[in-house]
C-alpha cells in the first residue's frame, strides 16, 4: 500500500535514510538523522503542498518517496526534483517503480511540467528504473560530489510530465 506519510512513519523513514547515508552513495550526506528530524522534514514538505509517500507492507514502512523544488527561482516553479528510497532488504520486486509511478501521478495532478532525477552515476539500477519510466538522460556532471574518500559523478535525467507548449 502506498499512502501519505504520517509522523508515526518518521522512525522507519529515518532508518531507511540513515542506511543510505552509511552504506551507499545514494545520499551525499555524512550525518544521520533521527525521527524528530524526519517529522520536521515531513511537516515542512506537507505545509508546502509537497508529497511524502510511504510504501507499507505488512504494517511496516519499506520505502518512501518525495519531491521538492528543483531550484529556488520563480522560473523553475513547475519543475521538481525527487527522491525515492527502498529499505535494503526489500529492494527489487517493483517497489521503487510503484512509488515512482505514484509520485509521477501526484506531480501530474498538480500541474507540474518536469521532474528531475539526480542520481549517482554509478547507480545503474536506479538509472535503469528511471529510463523504464520514461526519464531521458540529460547529462553527467563529473566529480561534483564526494563520499567515502572519492569523487562522485552526478547523472541527470528528466521526464516531461505534460505536453503543454507554453506555461
Amino acid at each position: 500500500m502506498i499512502r501519505d506519510a504520517t509522523p508515526e512513519d518518521a522512525a522507519a523513514i529515518a532508518a531507511i535514510y540513515n542506511d543510505a547515508v552509511v552504506h551507499s552513495t545514494a545520499i551525499w550526506n555524512d550525518v544521520q538523522v533521527d525521527a524528530a528530524n524526519r517529522v520536521a522534514w515531513m511537516q515542512a514538505r506537507q505545509e508546502q503542498g509537497l508529497p511524502v509517500l510511504v510504501l507499507e507492507e505488512a504494517g511496516e514502512v519499506t520505502g518512501y518517496a518525495s519531491y521538492g523544488p528543483f531550484r529556488a527561482f520563480d522560473g523553475y516553479r513547475e519543475t521538481v526534483e525527487h527522491s525515492v528510497y527502498i529499505r535494503t532488504d526489500r529492494r527489487g520486486g517493483g517497489r521503487g517503480r510503484a512509488l515512482m509511478e505514484q509520485l509521477l501521478a501526484y506531480a501530474r495532478a498538480r500541474g507540474l511540467h518536469v521532474m528531475v532525477a539526480a542520481i549517482e552515476a554509478g547507480n545503474a539500477p536506479s538509472i535503469a528504473l528511471h529510463r523504464k519510466l520514461g526519464f531521458e538522460d540529460i547529462g553527467v556532471m563529473p566529480q561534483v560530489g564526494q563520499k567515502f574518500g572519492r569523487w562522485l559523478d552526478l547523472a541527470l535525467l528528466q521526464i516531461v510530465l505534460d505536453d503543454r507548449a507554453a506555461p
